[in-house]
């Protein structure tokens, strides 16, 4: 009785090999040096990050002046509608 997992590991053992893997390492080398060369990618890029801060420049707008925030000077001039105050009031 033959077990599927010993055919298996017989299969593994013989030594041929796929006729496609014969130098696939030395075309995974040349399409990556060819990808290495290859200028067109730098160029989009380069677009990119210019679009980019463009869009930022439009996004912003005209120069506008910064905004103030409203001092709640919370130690400073006595609110009328401070709790202290309405509590006081009748007195």
């Amino acid at each position: 009785m033959t077990n599927t997992l010993d055919a298996a590991l017989r299969a593994l053992a013989l030594p041929d090999d796929h006729p496609g893997l014969d130098g696939l390492e030395d075309r995974v080398i040349a399409r990556i040096h060819a990808r290495e060369r290859s200028v067109s990618g730098v160029r989009v890029g380069g677009l990119a990050a210019a679009g980019a801060v463009a869009l930022g420049i439009l996004a912003a707008g005209p120069g506008q002046s910064p905004a103030t925030a409203a001092s709640l000077a919370p130690f400073g001039a006595v609110s009328a509608l401070a709790p202290s105050t309405l509590l006081l009031a009748d007195r």
